[in-house]
């Protein structure tokens, strides 16, 4: 027998004892096991040799403890949290690259292949994710995705120039910023989309689409919603038909994101009339030729949001404190601080940048942070439409010392 105190599990689920009753349990053991009249003084060695078993005792508790919350998906992270997402098929994603939609020029009929490589003024390369055919207007949008992963800017009119050259392509630029991309998927993005897996298997209902669309390798962001009604229908800036689905996506290519879409929805509903269409072929259990498919999903217009950030002038503000303060800025943005970023037919705040900004430093006394959609900022939220991305570059962020 042991005078140590043994943990619970029970409904509370496991409970480890005080460190402190544990050292007391050892030395009560020591005591007995030396015949009653040991010095129990920690500065012993005997006291200290208890201390150290103690502490080895504790350790484990304390390893324990931290994997019994692994085993929670609402706690666990890492290694344990990539484990409950293989019971759901789904691995952690790894960095996607920013994803910037250009204007290319040339002459018609000229076929930009998928793979053609433009470079942006700070020297990064971007990569068309398809082919894009010149129409006879000599102008077209194509999307470009980073070489590189992870959060890169992209602001406005930095893409212009082609790294590779196609003949009859003659110019590209980006008229607004691209979506940034980001690192690893952080924890609390994995257990959303995991969440939102659940729905996986499922068929037809708005989550089995979003879920299938945001599982399409480079998609950043997807908005799924319907009409169930037999008249047109306005949501957040778009007309949808009667009986419809509207698909809003960032990244991806247009046949993986049409394939995903297709795989979901249900028999015989109609599209929202989107600015993009692919053919999908159902290949299983037919013979060639396929029967072919038209889907139908939107590409979202790049909204450029400002931000105003108002502070205190003080002694104590550092020169550097503009780029600092836009760095945080951005981070909140994109959700690279832990918490959620800016996505499709959501809402900006301004009180979303406040933590990152006050973390800073004492000197971060901050008056007042300003959002909007022109420069200077002016609003506490801004509103984005389900049509639209929201984009913010670090030159987009603005300091004021009042």
């Amino acid at each position: 027998m042991t005078s140590v105190p043994f943990p619970t599990l029970g409904p509370n689920g496991f409970i480890a004892p005080l460190e402190i009753n544990i050292l007391n349990g050892v030395l009560i053991d020591f005591n007995s096991a030396f015949g009653g009249n040991l010095n129990l003084s920690l500065s012993t060695p005997q006291g200290q040799l208890a201390t150290s078993i103690s502490a080895v005792i504790g350790y484990n508790n304390d390893l324990f403890t931290y994997y019994v919350t692994q085993v929670d998906p609402a706690f666990s992270s890492g290694r344990m949290q990539d484990g409950i997402g293989n019971i759901y098929f789904i691995t952690r994603l790894p960095p996607r690259p920013t994803v910037v939609e250009a204007t290319v020029t040339g002459a018609f009929g000229t076929l930009i292949p998928a793979g053609s490589l433009a470079q942006a003024l700070d020297g990064t390369i971007y990569t068309s994710s398809g082919d894009v055919s010149i129409p006879i207007s000599g102008t077209t949008t194509a999307s470009f995705s980073a070489t590189v992963d992870g959060p890169i800017d992209c602001p406005a009119g930095t893409l212009t120039q082609i790294y590779r050259a196609v003949p009859g392509w003659d110019t590209i630029t980006n008229a607004a910023d691209g979506v940034i991309g980001r690192d690893t998927e952080s924890r609390a993005e994995f257990e959303d989309r995991r969440i939102a897996s659940v729905a996986g298997n499922a068929l037809g209902i708005l989550q089995a689409v979003r879920g299938s669309v945001l599982s399409v390798a480079d998609v950043l962001d997807a908005y799924v919603y319907e009409n169930p009604t037999a008249s047109p229908l306005v949501h957040q800036g778009v007309t949808l038909p009667a009986h419809s689905l509207y698909v809003a996506v960032v990244g991806g290519t247009d046949q993986d994101v049409g394939e995903a879409i297709w795989r979901k929805k249900n028999p015989g509903c109609d599209y929202y009339g989107g600015n993009t269409t692919v053919t999908v072929e159902d290949s299983v259990g037919y013979t060639i030729p396929y029967p072919s498919y038209t889907v139908k999903f939107e590409r979202p217009a790049s909204l450029q949001i400002f931000v105003l950030v108002k502070i205190a002038s003080t002694l104590g503000v550092p020169s550097n404190a503009e780029t600092l303060v836009q760095n945080a800025v951005v981070s909140a943005f994109n959700g690279t601080d832990g918490g959620s970023r800016a996505r499709i037919g959501g809402t900006v705040f301004a009180s979303r940048f406040y933590a990152g900004v006050a973390l800073l430093g004492p000197w971060a006394n901050i008056i007042e942070i300003l959002v909007g959609t022109s420069d200077p900022a002016s609003a506490d939220t801004v509103s984005v439409d389900v049509d639209q991305i929201p984009t913010l570059s670090a030159s987009d962020v603005s300091l004021d010392l009042v």
